[in-house]
């Protein structure tokens, strides 16, 4: 087999989403454009801690969407993802059982795995001793899981990578699909990311680091991304999947692609384990990486769905390098106002957010955004969507460790 290493328009087919605005795109999409916050107060997996609160995918019946002989053997994390992926296949019009799987490949982002799994395992050895541990906790519970299980769904026999960037891996997921695209490895990949880290001690942690949000009289209000009065992020969970095609093999079955992926960039910040580089240095070396790889000038872009976390140090540095790269010209928001932060999973859902945008010419509002910090000057949209002529826009995502990933969109 030749590969063939070309800057070939990739574009996307599908995309699928599960997120606490609902199970699949539209009801989660209508949310978003509504502005409206999913946190919730009192959750009872949370009871007792100094943070109890978050935002949980709705109405998400893994037995009654995947069938009980699939759900019991996976994780949460797994069950949404796999939900996405077959959304995003049945958008694009793909049909697993008349493809040459050897040609499919699967990429997907997870930062943490199955931790409630892990908990309630360790809650039995410590109880009822090792012969009462289940013996398929491990592959239940490995951040691989749903890269493996999608491939036995989908049969789909290519590279099947798993990315592990913190709260960049959906989106340096994507990068790393469209990269076997152009490369001529695989000529369709299912690619995004998948989290549901909402156990106690993953936010007993969260909270002992001062990540989180500490607004418990007022949940709904707590994710507040760009607002002078934020505190934290608001710990999700959710998913979103993405098909990436070749353009021109898209159109040449008949497909019509809902945006082109042309940029992708990396980098890392080689400063802190979890605080950002004040400067944004780093985040600046992405996007200008993925601009260029897209060939497109910083004056092109209309739109950027920041990553936005609601810290105050993350939209700080991100604010000051958006300002300093584009200026004040491009229109921004953060979905994780409504969402709040999905973690592994977020870089995914915010790719396709962007795509959405892309493909129907609409900027969401970014929820809880009442009192911008007069530090941020950027034009956010906030209150109600912003119809607007959307060509090209980017996706920012940022982890712990300094791990940087954009993606850069354009309208086909």
């Amino acid at each position: 087999m030749s590969y063939r290493h070309t800057r070939c328009d990739v574009a996307v087919t599908g995309v699928g989403l599960v997120t606490p605005g609902g199970v699949g795109v539209w009801p989660s999409w209508e949310l978003i454009l509504r502005g409206e916050s999913t946190a919730a107060s009192a959750d009872p997996e949370l009871a007792g801690l100094p943070v109890d609160f978050s935002c949980r995918v709705p109405g998400f019946d893994a037995d009654q969407l995947l069938g009980r002989r699939i759900a019991w053997r996976q994780d949460r994390f797994v069950h949404l993802g796999l939900v996405a992926a077959r959304e995003a296949l049945a958008d694009a019009g793909l049909d697993p059982k008349s493809w040459d799987g050897s040609r499919v490949g699967i990429v997907v982002g997870n930062a943490l795995g199955g931790t409630k799994l892990f908990e309630e395992a360790r809650s039995t050895l410590d109880s009822e001793g090792a012969g009462k541990v289940s013996p398929v906790l491990i592959p239940q519970m490995g951040q691989s899981s749903l890269g493996g299980f999608l491939s036995i769904d989908c049969g789909a026999t290519g590279p099947n990578i798993t990315t592990v960037t913190a709260c960049a891996s959906g989106a340096t997921a994507i990068g790393t699909a469209r990269d076997l695209l152009r490369s001529g490895v695989c000529d369709v990949v299912v690619t995004g990311g998948t989290e549901s880290a909402i156990s106690p001690t993953i936010i007993a942690g969260f909270h002992q680091l001062g990540a989180l949000s500490k607004r418990g009289d007022d949940p709904a209000a707590a994710s507040r991304p760009f607002d002078d009065g934020r505190d934290g992020f608001v710990a999700a969970e959710g998913a979103g999947m993405l098909v990436l095609e070749r353009a021109a093999d898209a159109r040449a079955r008949g497909a019509q692609p809902l945006a082109l992926l042309s940029g992708y960039g990396a980098s890392a910040d080689a400063y802190h384990p979890t605080a950002p580089r004040a400067d944004g240095a780093g985040v600046e070396q992405a996007v200008r990486m993925a601009l260029a790889d897209a060939g497109i000038p910083p004056q092109q872009v209309d739109h950027i769905n920041a990553h936005g976390t609601s810290t105050p140090l993350n939209d700080a540095a991100e604010a000051q390098v958006i300002r300093r790269i584009f200026g004040d010209r491009p229109v921004v928001t953060s979905v994780k106002g409504t969402l709040g932060h999905t973690l592994g999973a977020a870089g995914a859902i915010e790719a396709v957010c962007t795509v959405l945008s892309v493909r129907h010419n609409v900027v969401p509002p970014t929820a809880n955004l009442d009192s911008p910090d007069p530090q941020v000057q950027l034009d956010i949209v906030t209150k109600a969507p912003r119809t607007m002529p959307v060509r090209t826009a980017i996706s920012n995502s940022f982890g712990f460790g300094g791990l940087n990933a954009v993606l850069v969109f354009n309208a086909v």
